[in-house]
């Protein structure tokens, strides 16, 4: 058995397994732009954060903004570059970036979604990501995220312990994988371990990745203490998810689902 991330490593294939035709995500994204970009600073120019095969950059970019992509994996670059172009795409780690990387001087909004925010497993990669994106924020900016929510799990263990199958085609290749999850109380980290065979003849994959358990009002307490004021802090499905998010639905006002999704303006 050998040790990677399949799906990083072959951008083309994660889209097969994540599928988003409508640009669900995207369009989730977009709408917070313009509904809370209206304010003191209209969004304009963007920095989509952990932006892996460009897709959402790329619909920010057909809706008019001017938008950077930055990932640490090199191979989500190139494909970005080539499948889902008009966004410039950098490389770049989340934890602590400056805009000098960029080549801009400041971004109206950051973007972080697909729980990208919790691959800062300690306090001290929390706060160099909000000090990064305090620097690259004009006064005003937005930082709209979506991750994965730590309250979810607290009492619940219907997502943990427990293998998940899960089984596809591509290109005439059927792939499989188990997937486990638990909860690394120490740490205060989501731990996976996923398992990948395909009917190829190539050897198992595994994959071991893991994410912070953020819960809401800790969340609210590092965005203060970064000068970011909340807008919107809700729980609910995944922009990719089922039933699909639509233009114009009210964010709630619980946090017990499984995602967390948050606005917050730079006005510290």
């Amino acid at each position: 058995m050998t040790s990677g991330n399949l799906l990083t490593d072959n951008p083309e294939l994660y889209e097969v397994r994540f599928p988003d035709p409508d640009r669900l995500a995207g369009r989730w994204t977009e709408d917070c732009l313009r509904r809370y970009g209206a304010g003191s600073v209209p969004v304009q120019t963007v920095l989509d954060l952990g932006c892996g095969t460009g897709r959402d950059a790329a619909y920010l970019h057909t809706a008019g903004r001017s938008v950077v992509g930055a990932d640490l994996s090199e191979a989500m670059l190139a494909y970005a570059r080539d499948r889902h172009p008009g966004p410039r795409y950098v490389r770049a780690d989340l934890r602590d970036f400056s805009p000098e990387v960029f080549a801009i001087e400041a971004f109206d909004a950051v973007v972080c979604l697909d729980s990208s925010l919790l691959y800062c497993h300690t306090n001290d990669d929390l706060d160099g990501f909000l000090a990064s994106c305090r620097r690259s924020l004009l006064p005003g900016g937005l930082l709209v995220a979506e991750m994965r929510n730590g309250a979810y799990f607290l009492g619940r263990d219907d997502l943990l312990n427990t293998p998940k199958l899960n089984s596809f085609a591509w290109q005439g290749t059927s792939y499989r994988s188990t997937t486990t999850l638990h909860i690394d109380r120490t740490a205060q980290l989501l731990r996976r371990i996923r398992t990948w065979t395909a009917d190829d003849g190539s050897p198992p994959v595994e994959q071991r990745s893991a994410w912070r358990l953020l819960l809401p009002l800790e969340l609210r307490h590092f965005l203060a203490a970064h000068g970011f004021t909340v807008l919107a802090l809700h729980d609910g499905p995944g922009p990719r998810t089922e039933p699909p998010w639509q233009e114009g639905d009210l964010p709630g006002t619980a946090a017990d689902a499984d995602r967390l999704h948050v606005v917050a303006r730079l006005t510290g």
